[in-house]
This record gives structure tokens, sequence and C-alpha cells, in this order.
């Protein structure tokens, strides 16, 4: 038996190995958010200072709102604004939101085979659960094998709303949303945020992929205050 073939087929697979490992590496340091903006700054205007205008059910997790505060404060000043000065007064009030949601991800999608994903309920396949028929195995070498954990997915969203800080005029209002495999943490706050003011002052109702950095630590810049009274 020639052996050349064989060891050229195991080279050409161990250079797309490394190759997907690369892709692998690379994708874990950017983000792909789905975007859309509304609202109309008015033109003209430069972007000035800010204060934070957090909800009554905010204030019930000061700590929580703090760190979403800060990973908003990057992407803030990236498009221009900078924050308040104590006791001064701001241009514009700023609302912010986040949240992750972990869904249980079944190994494959298809649920002839399967069930579908556990996150819907579904049970599978004539009621034998979301393996299939044969439990939690598959065909490995020849052999019956357990499959892998199966992952988790987690829902990333993010949501800004600039208004006038005299009026209480709503002027831009940016969404962004993306999920993985990541859980997120702080870095991934400040990725979506970038996301969501990539557009500023433009604006694109229609769901867009914006496509940012991840940085590589959490946002050390200073957030605003939040405002002393929730606005009327």
């Amino acid at each position: 038996m020639n052996s050349i073939p064989l060891l050229r087929r195991i080279g050409a697979i161990a250079a797309l190995a490394a190759a997907t490992a690369l892709a692998g590496c690379a994708s874990m340091n950017v983000v792909d958010a789905s975007v859309a903006t509304f609202g109309a700054w008015p033109a003209g205007v430069s972007p000035g200072s800010y204060a934070f205008d957090r909800l009554p059910s905010q204030e019930k997790n000061p700590q929580r709102t703090q760190a979403i505060e800060n990973a908003a404060a990057q992407a803030l000043a990236n498009a221009g604004f900078h924050p308040v000065a104590d006791g001064g007064k701001p241009a514009v009030m700023v609302q912010i939101g986040a949240r992750t949601e972990r869904f249980e991800q079944a190994p494959w999608d298809d649920p002839f085979w399967w069930g579908g994903p556990r996150r819907w309920g579904y049970r599978g396949w004539a009621g034998y659960g979301p393996y299939g028929p044969w439990g939690p195995y598959g065909l490995h070498h020849g052999m019956w094998a357990p499959f892998p954990p199966e992952p988790d997915i987690y829902l990333h969203e993010v949501a800004l709303l600039i208004r006038d800080a005299d009026s209480g005029k709503a002027l831009y209002e940016t969404r962004a949303s993306t999920d993985g495999y990541a859980s997120g943490g702080d870095r991934m706050l400040a990725a979506m945020f970038d996301a969501a003011m990539k557009d500023f002052p433009n604006t694109n109702d229609k769901a867009h992929t914006v496509r940012v950095p991840l940085p590589m630590v959490p946002s050390a810049t200073s957030a605003a205050p939040a405002a002393s009274a929730p606005r009327g």
C-alpha cells in the first residue's frame, strides 16, 4: 500500500485543522452584533455632556447598574459625549439597559433525529428526549460513545436612549444583540455598547451587522453620575 497519498491527506487535514483553530482564535477577539438605530439627532448639534438617568428598578441593584454604566461610558466617549462635571447640568440624559440570557442547546438542531434544542421544551422524537432513542451516544471510530457535554447558548442584548435634558425629547435610540457560547461579562457589555453606538449620529432602523473588537480589559473610563431623581 502506497503511504504517500495517505500522508498527504493527513497533512492536509492537519493544515485545515490549524487554520480553523487560528480562525477560531481570531473570532474570539471580535463581536458581531445585530444593531438597529432610531431617532433624529439634531443637525449641526455636537455631542455634549451627559448624565445617566436611572429607572427606579435599576436603583434596586446599584452595583449591577454601575457596571452597565461603566461599560457604556467608553462607547459614549467614542461618539463624542463626555460625563457632566460634578454639580453641572448635562446636555442630555442617557438611559441604558442590558441583559444576558442563557439557553440550553442540544448537540444537534435536527428535530427528526435529536429532538431539537431543549430550550424550546421539545422532548424529542417519540418521547425519547433530546438525544433520540439511543440516549446521549453516537458512533465514534466504530464504537458507541457518549457525546461531549452540550454547550449553552448565551443571548446578549443592550439598549441605549438619549434624551434632551431640558425637554425630555427622545433624540437617539439604539439596540444591539448577539449570541454565542461566551457567557459575557464586562468585556462583552463594553463591546455591545460600542457596536450599538457605531452608527451615531446616523440611524438605520433595519437590523444590520456591526463588527467590533472585544476589549482586552473592561473599560476604565469614568461614567457620568446618575441623575439624583427620576425625570418626568
